[in-house]
């Protein structure tokens, strides 16, 4: 028998961790996925289809949207194809958490992600890509779902939000990255290029993710320990009072002849038993996020703010050109985004830990930093001059990233530690289903109807608006359960 005691007793560290060598990690993790994001809706690697101007004089297309003759519909549903795999696999991910180490199912994401870009590197139609983005989505699933609650679990108490902005810093600078990185391949060698170096960037990271001691979340009780538990319950129902015995060629286990045959059926009982219990589980998690009113105005708010900026990060390039005129819509908007995106994710982390990190002070951030980022944006379009929409946009950008690190903020503290992981999964499967991935098509059903860059810019950008007001209902939700708190207390003191 194991002592109970010792299969408590949490492990060391490994020798490879140290707090910020986790974090730099993951950041340059992260960054890569998203790299991929932008480099898909670069010109140089999404490009553009063919045209023929009155004289019958055509031009012909460049990039996915030239080799593949797609639409704008097609193209728009291209780049959220990834979220059929993301929405199933987020969830599967989190909970299997519970079970399997959680730093080891995001070694078996990166291996995912890695063969699935490959893949798109090697597509010879639309509905190929197409599935192999799906492929992406199971491979980011792991990732987003787990990487956060670590680095939660191990950035200093007084900096936690600002090593989570650190980290979601990656997301805008690797979009900008990739529209830089995408448009430089695609322009001078080819857009197939461009997958093939996210692969072999990720692959090592991969490898990391399965050949080194892996570390275990806060909340969980480590994998190995459960194992060693289940493996001597198992061995002790089946050995007391027993000794083994043969009888016609087959094993008899104790005095009551439970056969070897019969242990087969035990065992794949005991398997349904284990599945109907992680889904039993899963279902009582799932019931007590919606049923927390914060986590849930959190992440509608955050749907309503991932609409935005994911049909800017995928038409900002193509419209920034139509409306402007810009000769280099991909450097232009990804630089400044990667100004904007750094600046301001990491000033929302700070400025949040400087307030004092609270979920109330987390909302007064959100609604407020993103109803100033409205205005500016909204402003930025309705100007006709270039230099003048660059500068109002940037301010703009500059205050909507400012809600990155709040917001999950939000997500993993507004729930108890071993559901943080389900936390993050589902908020991030809501923002991608609901927000940025219909977002893509439907800006380019909208496009495609009123054929005006501008008009759809003012359009799409007015919903910021509404995820500004979701936050601050937020802030008046905690604000009167705070005031409830002290009326009670008043009338019933101890």
């Amino acid at each position: 028998m194991v002592p109970p005691s010792s299969s408590m007793d949490p492990s060391p560290p490994p020798s490879w961790f140290t707090p910020k060598r986790l974090l730099i990690i993951f950041c340059v993790i992260n960054m890569i996925n998203y790299v991929d994001r932008g480099a898909i809706a670069s010109n140089g690697v999404n490009g553009s289809s063919e045209t023929c101007d009155d004289k019958g004089i055509c031009k012909s297309g460049s990039g996915i949207q030239g080799e593949f003759d797609l639409t704008n519909f097609q193209d728009g549903l291209l780049s959220s194809a990834f979220m059929v795999g993301l929405l199933v696999a987020s969830p599967i991910f989190a909970s299997l958490a519970k079970s399997y180490n959680p730093f080891r199912l995001i070694g078996v994401g990166l291996s995912v992600w890695t063969l699935s870009v490959a893949g798109c590197a090697s597509a010879f139609s639309f509905w190929f890509i197409a599935i192999c983005r799906m492929l992406v989505g199971v491979g980011e699933a792991s990732f987003i779902s787990l990487a956060a609650p670590f680095i939660d679990d191990n950035a200093p108490v007084s900096q936690k939000t600002a090593w989570l902005a650190m980290f979601y810093m990656c997301i805008p600078t690797g979009i900008a990255l990739g529209y830089v990185y995408g448009g430089y391949v695609g322009g001078y060698f080819h857009w197939r290029y461009a997958f093939w170096g996210e692969a072999l960037l990720m692959l090592p990271f991969a490898v990391f993710g399965f050949l080194v001691k892996p570390l275990q979340l806060k909340g969980f009780s480590p994998v190995e320990s459960k194992k060693a538990l289940a493996s001597v319950e198992t061995v002790s129902s089946v050995t007391d009072d027993s000794k083994a015995s043969k009888l016609d060629g087959r094993m008899l286990v104790g005095g009551d002849g439970i056969i070897g045959d019969e242990l087969s059926k035990t065992s794949k009982s005991e398997s349904i038993h284990n599945i109907l219990n992680q889904l039993s589980r899963f279902a009582k998690d799932m019931k007590v996020l919606l049923v927390d009113k914060i986590y849930v105005v959190n992440v509608f708010g955050y749907i309503a703010y991932n609409f935005v900026i994911g049909a800017y990060s995928y038409w900002g390039p193509k419209a920034g050109y139509n409306i402007y005129h810009m000769k280099s819509a991909d450097m232009l908007f990804g630089g400044v985004t990667i100004v904007c995106g750094i600046l301001g994710t990491i000033s929302g982390g700070f400025i949040l830990d400087r307030m004092g990190a609270t979920i109330s002070n987390a909302f007064i951030l959100l609604s407020g930093a993103t109803f100033l980022g409205a205005i500016s944006c909204f402003s930025a379009f309705c100007l006709r001059s270039l230099y003048g929409f660059i500068v109002l946009f940037a301010v703009g950008e500059l205050l909507v990233f400012a809600t990155q690190a709040p917001v999950n903020y939000v997500c993993l503290h507004c729930v108890r530690p071993s559901l943080r992981p389900l936390s993050m999964a589902i908020s991030t499967v809501s923002i991608h289903i609901f927000g940025d991935v219909p977002s893509s098509p439907l800006v380019g059903i909208l496009q495609d109807h009123i054929n005006n860059w501008r008009d759809t810019a003012l359009i799409l950008t007015s919903i910021l608006f509404l995820a500004a007001g979701i936050w601050f209902i937020g802030f008046c939700y905690m604000l009167s359960t705070s005031l409830m708190m002290e009326v009670n207390q008043s009338l019933h003191p101890e």
